[in-house]
């Protein structure tokens, strides 16, 4: 399953706000996360935070697009319940 993930960095929390749209229509998950973007802090911290609302092993999430962007596409191995991310 890919998840696709929008990604605001240097928050004051670790949080999910929600479910957005882009231009055509392609949903996509909005995350707040702590660390800063340097030397892929973020993207780490991404991982570990999702996996932990997932339930999951951080070992099931991988980044596999948009390394350097705000919009991410997250591999999640296996069934997850998305309803969690709400």
């Amino acid at each position: 399953m890919r998840l696709a993930v929008r990604l605001t960095p240097r928050s004051s929390a670790d949080a999910i706000d929600g479910w957005g749209e882009d231009e055509q229509g392609r949903r996509f998950l909005k995350v707040r996360v702590r660390a800063a973007p340097i030397e892929g802090r973020a993207n780490e911290a991404l991982i570990v935070f999702l996996a932990k609302t997932l339930g999951v092993p951080k070992s099931r999430l991988s980044l596999v697009a948009g390394d350097t962007s705000r919009l991410k596409q997250i591999e999640i191995d296996g069934d997850v319940d998305l309803s969690r991310l709400a």
